[in-house]
């Protein structure tokens, strides 16, 4: 289980980390640029976290990050944070290389390009774990896959720079925006019932994934 960092309001209290990370392998996002994360600074509220849960380190999305924050260098702070965690897992989109760098667990987004960047990774020697972090979407109506998964499509790269300015990002979407969705949704996420998202998840392992962390884009019900 990963608990991913949406804001500092959005934490769970140690407590319930703690009774987590007693029950299931538990990891937390840790964003290194964040005060309160920063291991070359204000680091009070990763002090607070339980040392029986894993990290996963992140430079941070800038909708969680002010403007110092974001300012702030994302190696030496990477570097820092796997010295005094070395089983951590680093990545997330952007900072590949530097995760790569540190050594630790590598931590990255699926992407439409995952497979061929995996099978690249295992032939170049690289026998370190690997995380995948994908939202998942159990449902095949269109309108639906959208409005889980749409607007998050919608902010990687190749994809925004795809869409028309202005254009719908969910089950709303038509003409050329709903094009681009419909495909993009599909390069950056687990779609569709059971048994389709299962055979998705063994080619990732299959192409040198060793876990993939599921996000329920449409809530946990959805997987009882």
């Amino acid at each position: 289980m990963v608990v991913d960092y949406e804001g500092r309001e959005h934490l769970p209290d140690p407590a319930v980390l703690a009774d987590l990370a007693a029950a299931r392998d538990l990891r937390i996002t840790v964003p290194v640029r964040a005060s309160g994360f920063d291991p070359l600074g204000d680091d009070s509220i990763a002090a607070t976290l339980p040392d029986a849960a894993g990290r996963v380190f992140v430079a941070g999305h800038s909708a969680y990050l002010d403007d110092a924050e974001c300012e702030k260098r994302v190696a030496p702070r990477l570097g820092a944070a796997v010295e005094t965690n070395p089983d951590a897992w680093v990545g997330t989109e952007g900072i590949e290389r530097l995760a790569l760098a540190t050594g630790a667990g590598q931590f990255e987004l699926l992407s439409r390009s995952t497979d061929r960047d995996l099978r690249a990774l295992r032939a170049a020697g690289y026998d370190g774990h690997v995380s995948l972090y994908a939202p998942v979407v159990l449902a095949d109506d269109e309108d639906a896959v959208l409005d889980a998964v749409g607007a998050y499509a919608a902010r990687r790269g190749p994809v925004r720079r795809a869409l028309p300015d202005g254009a719908a990002t969910d089950g709303t979407a038509s003409g050329r925006a709903r094009e681009v969705l419909s495909a993009a949704v599909r390069d950056y996420a687990l779609v569709g019932d059971a048994e389709t998202v299962g055979e998705r998840v063994a080619e990732l392992k299959a192409a040198g994934a060793d876990t993939v962390v599921g996000y329920p884009a449409r809530g946990p019900a959805a997987f009882r």
